[in-house]
């Protein structure tokens, strides 16, 4: 059992909740068009179980595709297909049950929801090789994680709108930031191996491209807030919200791996943070 909850990271749910708060954003800036409240937290904790599922699926995924790579790796060199503790037909097997539960979820929601929901297998089947081809699986895999900004709006609002896919690059850029904090943990391991990533692209820079992300993004979020006619109040909060981001930039550390892992974690306070002052956005605009 605690090699299965390995695997599917269970004993990690970081990268749960980062997967959970843009469909949660998704659905906050569209619930204007819906004053059934219970049908809003019903989707809610639909969305937080289909976060689990497929973040889960994801991890196996990537562990049977990088099985070679992560053996090599100080950080995860002991993950159960990385050492043949679960074999990769076992893992194969989990993945397509772990699928299923959550086209159970999708089917549970409009057809313009679940065509846009399938179609974001594209995404995560190529994410783990964009490592061995591009300096940026940061960018990809924000594309990959953040579908859900648009998905939660269309299971509301079940057209697309610009004030979606607003939301939806801000998260990416987000994502690419919050990211390349998560992979410099492997920047020595990864030369030797070969792959590549934005951490190592701006090792050297890397306060001022974590700089430049983060102003990005919010910049982006505010254009989202403008659109939904939020007032000053809900400005301020977003702001505030920043100084998340921008506490990672004063803080990081190119020497202290275990501060900066704790820095990636408080990416979470922030996706609460922006679902909260969405949820006033449109409640209060």
């Amino acid at each position: 059992m605690l090699e299965i909850i390995k695997l599917l990271r269970l004993d990690k749910p970081t990268g749960i909740f980062l997967l959970f708060w843009p469909c949660a954003w998704g659905l906050a800036i569209g619930s204007s068009s819906t004053n059934d409240r219970n049908l809003f937290y019903y989707y809610l904790i639909l969305f937080f179980l289909g976060s689990i599922f497929m973040r889960s699926a994801g991890c196996v995924y990537n562990d049977i595709i990088d099985r070679n790579i992560d053996a090599k790796v100080l950080r995860t060199k002991s993950r159960p297909i990385a050492i043949g503790s679960i074999s990769t037909t076992s893992g194969w097997v989990i993945i397509l049950l772990l699928i299923c539960a959550s086209l159970i979820i999708l089917f549970q929601f409009n057809l313009n929801s679940i065509i846009f929901g399938l179609s974001s297998g594209l995404l995560v089947i190529a994410y783990p090789f964009m490592k061995r081809i591009t300096y940026w699986p940061q960018l990809f895999l924000g594309f990959a994680f953040n579908w859900g900004v648009i998905l939660g709006w269309l299971v509301l609002e079940n057209t697309f709108s610009l004030i979606p896919i607003l939301l939806y690059a801000s998260a990416i850029i987000w994502t690419v930031g919050y990211d390349t904090i998560y992979g410099a943990q492997d920047i020595k391991d990864d030369l030797k191996i070969g792959v590549k990533s934005t951490s190592i692209k701006f090792e050297k820079k890397m306060k001022l491209f974590l700089s430049a992300c983060y102003a990005i993004s919010s910049f982006l979020l505010l254009l989202t807030l403008t659109l939904l006619s939020a007032n000053f109040i809900t400005y301020i909060l977003a702001l505030l919200s920043g100084f998340i981001l921008f506490a990672q930039v004063l803080l990081y550390d190119d020497k202290n791996n275990k501060k900066n892992s704790k820095l990636f974690a408080l990416n979470n306070y922030y996706g609460l943070s922006i679902f909260l002052t969405l949820l006033l956005a449109i409640n209060h605009g």
